[in-house]
């Protein structure tokens, strides 16, 4: 005898997933035919579960238990009438957006049934509803979505019945039959058998609110890009764009190489790195936080052009715009200076931008930006002037000098924060640094080339050939984002090694007065106590000899959020690192 069965855990449990005030609303049900009274017991006790523990318990955790229950049992169902649940393949002929491509034509309530026109098609159930003895299934794959045209005449034996009773939203089926489009003009596949190839266990979020929970969104991705088609999009996208530094690369005679990513010394930034211990070798080793120097080693080996796309690792804070692991690529060209590399950067990005949006104009996050070549370029201290009304060629190299005129001009638009940056640096190279981060980075909006920084923050970058103090390096702004930055490189092995010996100096004198302070304090500030190690094998390479070179390092990620329009870096990285869930 068959039983009527109520479906509104089991057809709509999303909202319940992620909003327990849905608990109060009253349920929508549909009504369907079951096969057995057991599992509407099953269903009627998931309701009365449902019902106590809405006022027992803030989550919708008991609710979700209980769906997986009852599919759990449809599970055994399954296997019970000799059908697997979780299917080893399906010969799949078509996509979903290729079919709606192939028969874009076709008129409302026509059908094409020759045998050309049998598809085979599979993917998620994210959507159905129920008309007696028509039942209309969404289906989505990667490629787009398509309608599921299930009619109890068509279906061989039982299957109607089956689809009814144990296909749920969330399931993966392949499905079989004909092309029709409906008189509303939805292009189906008319369904004349189907197989349930995975039985999803768990509910999905209501697809009316999607997955709404940002902490929720991070952590399971894989419901975010179910619940969110868009989400998935950005993904796609970021594809695309490293395809296409890729192919413009290698089109330029480029060759990607790899670099170690565990490395004996941490160089090529300046950053807290990441440490590990090697058993066999008895030793501590770093992540990577930069690939600079080995690629420098490929030109001491005889390559001219050489890049690595690959992941960066610093054991930094995370915010919108850093993650602890991100994505760079790094490139090296023999026989070039940083002018060579302005070029580049503007050909990968518009590159990368035409193979996106397939236009130059874009919109982020409300404001237009225009990528059309040439972009703006100007140095370091015209900006710092023209934004802060400070003339630091004016200012001779006496830092506490420096510090106060610095203070007195710009000391009522400054924060604590910023002044105690202001008072910790160094030398006025840094302090002219310091200024351009408070005053201009935000403002530069449109893509800029700022030229020409201190020799005290560039260690790695060669003299300025015609001003004494500053380096030829530059770096990219877009959105008031660094998006890149490139030298021209310094070769001269004497005065690397002279440089990064001064910046290790000066590293742990930061450290010691850190530390002493902390102990007053009884705390520890551990972003400034890590060690940082001299690459003494690089300057080795060095001193045989490398090429007269530029190189630039590119943030792919934030290249990747630029043209996808998203806020954090979070969005565009698929699993990004988060705290540890409580």
């Amino acid at each position: 005898m068959e039983a009527l069965k109520l479906c509104n855990l089991t057809w709509h449990p999303l909202k319940h997933f992620i909003y327990p005030h849905a608990f109060r609303r009253a349920p929508r049900t549909l009504v369907l035919r079951a096969c057995s009274s057991s599992t509407a017991a099953d269903t009627r006790a998931a309701g009365r579960n449902r019902r106590s523990s809405a006022s027992s318990s803030p989550t919708s955790t008991s609710d979700r238990d209980a769906v997986r229950a009852i599919r759990l049992k449809k599970v055994e169902e399954l296997r019970s009438k000799g059908l697997d649940p979780y299917a080893y393949e399906w010969h799949k002929t078509h996509g979903a957006n290729q079919l709606q491509d192939i028969y874009r034509d076709l008129g409302n309530g026509e059908e094409k049934n020759s045998e050309n026109d049998h598809i085979s098609v599979a993917g998620r159930i994210v959507a159905r509803r129920a008309f007696g003895k028509l039942v209309f299934l969404t289906l989505r794959d990667d490629s787009g979505t398509i309608q599921l045209y299930c009619d109890k005449e068509r279906l061989i034996d039982d299957q109607f019945e089956q689809l009814k009773v144990h296909v749920d939203i969330g399931d993966i089926l392949g499905a079989r039959g004909t092309i029709k489009r409906t008189e509303k003009g939805e292009l189906s596949v008319c369904v004349l058998s189907f197989a349930i190839l995975t039985k999803s266990l768990l509910p999905l979020p209501d697809k009316y609110h999607g997955l709404t929970d940002i902490d929720k969104r991070y952590r399971q991705r894989y419901v975010d890009m179910i619940a969110n088609p868009k989400v998935a999009d950005v993904f796609r996208k970021r594809a695309k764009v490293v395809s296409e530094i890729r192919r413009t690369m290698d089109s330029l005679g480029f060759v990607e190489v790899e670099t170690p990513v565990l490395q004996g010394a941490a160089g090529g930034a300046e950053a807290r790195p990441f440490i590990t211990y090697h058993n066999s070798l008895g030793r501590d080793l770093y992540l990577r936080i930069a690939t600079e120097l080995h690629l420098k080693r490929m030109l001491v080996g005889g390559f001219e052009k050489v890049y690595e796309i690959g992941r960066i690792f610093r054991n930094e804070g995370i915010s919108t715009r850093h993650n602890p692991e991100f994505t760079t690529i790094e490139m090296y060209e023999a026989y070039s200076d940083y002018q060579s590399m302005m070029n580049l950067a503007e050909e990968i990005v518009t590159r990368c931008a035409l193979a996106v949006h397939g236009k130059l104009s874009i919109d982020y996050q409300g404001v237009e930006i225009c990528l059309e070549r040439p972009w703006k370029r100007e140095t370091m201290h015209n900006l710092v002037k023209e934004t802060a009304g400070i003339d630091f060629n004016e200012l001779g190299n006496d830092i506490e000098v420096a510090k106060g005129v610095t203070l007195d001009t710009l000391g009522k638009n400054l924060d604590n924060k910023d002044k105690g940056s202001i008072e910790a640096c160094q030398s006025v190279g840094h302090l002219l640094n310091e200024v351009f981060e408070i005053f201009v980075e935000p403002k530069l909006i449109q893509p800029t080339f700022v030229l020409d920084y201190p020799i005290e923050i560039s260690p790695l970058a060669k003299p300025h050939r015609r001003s004494t103090g500053l380096t030829e390096r530059f770096e990219l702004f877009i959105c008031g984002r660094e998006l890149g930055n490139a030298f021209s490189e310094l070769t001269d092995p004497v005065d690397q090694r002279g440089r990064l010996e001064d910046q290790v100096r000066q590293h742990e004198k930061k450290r010691a007065a850190v530390s002493t302070n902390d102990k007053k304090d009884g705390m520890e500030d551990e972003d400034d106590l890590y060690e940082v190690t001299l690459d003494d094998d690089f300057l080795t390479a060095l001193e045989y000899g490398m090429p007269p070179a530029s190189g630039m390092g590119l943030g792919i990620d934030r290249l990747v959020m630029l043209l996808t329009n998203s806020p954090s870096i979070r969005d565009v990285i698929a699993f990004p690192v988060l705290k540890v869930q409580q």
